[in-house]
């Protein structure tokens, strides 16, 4: 006799995550579909100054799963000292956590 107790989900794990990652502040915009837009980040350097980032392009928005913790992971492009950069806004939804690494 053979049963099955409903869909299973597959879940793609991204392994772990590699990178320095600091702990951000962000304001974020979430839609009335769920996707979140990054609309400001304050993080905070080396020498403890913190920096406010308004200028943020968001390129990519993508889910994944780094050991079982599920993530929205932002590809930017931002304006920091007058220089552009690349950089990963992730979003751990677990914990409600923004941190920011560069790409």
């Amino acid at each position: 006799m053979a049963f099955q107790l409903g869909n299973i989900a597959e879940i793609r794990e991204h392994g772990v995550l590699h990178g320095i990652q600091r702990d951000i502040a962000c304001e974020c915009w979430f839609t009335s579909s769920g996707k979140s837009i990054p609309k400001l980040v304050k993080v905070m350097d080396e020498d403890g100054i913190l920096h406010t980032i308004r200028d943020i392009q968001l390129l990519t928005a993508e889910e994944k799963t780094y050991c079982g913790i599920q993530t929205v992971e932002h590809l930017c492009k931002i304006l920091l000292r007058g220089k552009v950069g690349f950089v990963k806004l992730i979003y751990t939804k677990e914990s409600c956590r923004w941190t920011i690494m560069e790409a």
